[in-house]
């Protein structure tokens, strides 16, 4: 069972960056380059695009990660693309794309294909690439597709919680919502889903970002030594999604992460960082947050906001996370560079 779930997290991890990271790094540069070159409305339209196209990528990921055959590895990305909720049918008989649908249950469906297609071996023979990919959208995609509501419904138990949270006084709120945020970008629930169910804004949604901003930093800084530059850099400009499997086998490695989320959450209360619903969901990827940031501060792109931009968005996360990374790997013992190995070979 752990073999099967560290496999599961590392295929999704590869789908979530490989599908997420075009947009995450042309996508807020492109909306400032569209209004005097609006041929780039194309570019940045195919990147969106590509983004919904997430759960076929863990699909395939996963199925790869398996080690399973081509027609079963396919079998496994269209099932997870039936079991995501990605596409929708409108009132005119149209499909439409529903954003990256909902990131677990995609997770959950491949798994259950992988399963599937894993009983069924070779026992269809020269039948497989005509029975196969069918079988598995009748089988583990529908049980996929089933359970959708309800684990939808589930992210938003979740997201009610944290509606709960922005009643609170500010500086305490932002500190609690800011390492939920590192948390839950650690896991298969979309962040941004979970920001958008209850509309959070405000400092909420500043502390939100901050808590990643956070988490992807500190990755960042503390997986270099096990990996290389463009895998760390990852972490910031992708997802941290990517150290799924090394959190769910060693929690411990976030510790440096959630007190810093904890800090910065604390500061979006005090000096007054907002943000949107979507914006919540991103770290420092696509510069969606210090962006919003400047958007909503008063007096816009003033030499005082630039500096609390740059100070909360870039400096702290660095020197905190350098910090207590040394204390918690050097001092306390609890954690080392070869806990944030990646393997995507």
């Amino acid at each position: 069972m752990k073999d099967f779930f560290s496999k599961l997290l590392t295929g999704m991890s590869i789908g979530i960056v490989v599908a997420l990271i075009p947009n995450a790094l042309l996508g807020e540069i492109l909306k400032l380059l569209i209004p005097h070159f609006p041929a780039l409305q194309h570019v940045f339209d195919i990147t969106v695009f590509v983004m919904s196209l997430l759960p076929v990528m863990i699909g395939v990921m996963v199925g790869i990660n398996f080690k399973l055959s081509p027609i079963q590895t396919a079998s496994v990305g269209i099932a997870a693309m039936v079991g995501s909720g990605a596409v929708q049918k409108t009132a005119e008989g149209l499909f439409a794309l529903n954003g990256i649908g909902i990131v677990i249950n995609t997770g959950l469906t491949a798994a259950l294909t992988v399963l599937f297609v894993q009983f069924i071996g070779d026992r269809f023979k020269a039948y497989s690439i005509l029975l196969m990919p069918t079988l598995s959208i009748l089988l583990p995609g529908m049980i996929g597709y089933l359970m959708l509501p309800f684990v939808k419904n589930s992210t938003g138990l979740i997201g009610i919680a944290i509606d709960n949270v922005t009643t609170l006084q500010p500086v305490l709120m932002g500190a609690i919502i800011a390492v939920i945020f590192c948390l839950i970008i650690l896991s298969p629930i979309s962040t941004v889903g979970v920001a958008t169910v209850i509309m959070l804004s405000g400092i909420g949604s500043g502390a939100a970002n901050l808590g990643i901003v956070a988490t992807g930093v500190g990755l960042a800084i503390a997986s270099y030594k096990a990996n290389n530059l463009g895998t760390a850099l990852a972490h910031v400009l992708g997802s941290p999604k990517i150290q799924m499997k090394n959190f769910f086998m060693k929690p411990k490695i976030v510790l440096p992460m959630l007190i810093t989320a904890a800090i910065l959450g604390a500061l979006a209360g005090v000096l007054n960082i907002q943000g949107t619903p979507y914006s919540a969901g991103f770290g420092l990827s696509g510069l969606v947050g210090p962006l919003n940031y400047i958007t909503f501060a008063e007096g816009g792109w003033t030499p005082r906001n630039i500096s609390i931009m740059l100070a909360t968005f870039f400096i702290l996360p660095i020197i905190l996370n350098l910090v207590l990374i040394y204390v918690f790997s050097r001092k306390l013992k609890m954690i080392k560079a070869a806990d944030y190995k990646l393997d995507f070979d």
